[in-house]
């Protein structure tokens, strides 16, 4: 009698079937409950994904932090560049009107400081008056010019004190099309200056002008382009590079942000069918660990 029970355990040993005592399973069933590749507890009650989002952005509260991204910096910069171009305006504007005009202003003397008198004074008097009146539109258009650019540009800057996912999409397109157009803009305004700028002073005016200044010693007064001229282009042609670079950058923040809004959407739509079927991933998690 006490043999079959030996032979029958003998032949569940040879088919592998080796049973454990149920005080062991459970124990092994508590450990493998334990284990960390069970995957973790579904939460019935998950957090908003709106409050998920905002717990993972980092939090800064500076101002300075989004105003100072190289977007921001290269703003920044054309508002100081447009600030140097209206400067450099009005500087060629004083320098180029002439000795009488610097002396009209109450600064001179110009019969103690100036070499010229009596007819030649007063000739170079109206020479000097014409010819700032032919250099006025330039002035003008210059300082209107480089003072709408670079409010605006200022405007965007303030306006683009946000997270860029934060900031209104038509924004973002608005200072790309600023930006761009400010580029080309900016190129064509030099080139229409100096064109300008030549024009005026091949006219008889700035030659009659000049032959009456060098004949009294003051050479450095000639129709050619004086230095301030030169220094409003050069601060333009590098408005015009800040405004390409600044387009460059806004275009690359508009493609990261649309490809941002497309990967929330996307992990809100998981989410919404996580919680349409909350049974579904326990129960694979489930039959694996099986």
């Amino acid at each position: 009698m006490s043999q079959a029970p030996r032979s029958n355990r003998g032949h569940r040993e040879r088919n592998g079937d080796h049973r454990q005592p149920r005080g062991q399973r459970d124990a092994d069933r508590s450990s493998a409950d334990r284990s960390p590749s069970r995957p973790p507890y579904y939460d019935r009650h998950p957090k908003p994904a709106r409050d998920r989002d905002v717990a993972r952005a980092p939090r800064n509260d500076s101002k300075c932090t989004h105003m100072c991204s190289r977007r921001g910096v290269v703003l920044i910069c054309s508002v100081l560049t447009n600030a140097l171009v209206l400067i450099c305006v009005v500087a060629a504007q004083m320098v180029t009107s002439g000795l009488s005009s610097m002396g009209g202003l109450g600064g001179f003397d110009i019969n103690s400081n100036f070499n010229l008198q009596g007819t030649e004074l007063q000739k170079v008097r109206e020479l000097d008056m014409q010819y700032s009146q032919m250099r006025a539109p330039g002035i003008y258009g210059g300082v209107a010019f480089s003072l709408t650019m670079g409010v605006l540009s200022l405007l965007f800057v303030v306006a683009s004190n946000k997270p860029p996912h934060h900031l209104s999409r038509k924004l973002l397109y608005g200072a790309l099309a600023f930006q761009a157009a400010g580029a080309v803009a900016y190129v064509a305004a030099v080139g229409l200056y100096l064109h300008f700028v030549m024009g005026v002073n091949a006219t008889d005016v700035c030659a009659q002008r000049e032959r009456l200044y060098a004949r009294n010693g003051y050479t450095w007064m000639n129709c050619d382009v004086s230095g301030a001229d030169a220094a409003v282009a050069l601060f333009g042609l590098i408005t015009a590079i800040l405004y390409t670079a600044g387009a460059v950058l806004t275009g690359q923040t508009i493609r990261r942000v649309k490809q941002y809004l497309e990967d929330r959407k996307r992990r809100e739509l998981e989410r919404e069918q996580a919680r349409a079927h909350p049974q579904r991933a326990p129960l694979r998690a489930e039959t694996t660990s099986v």
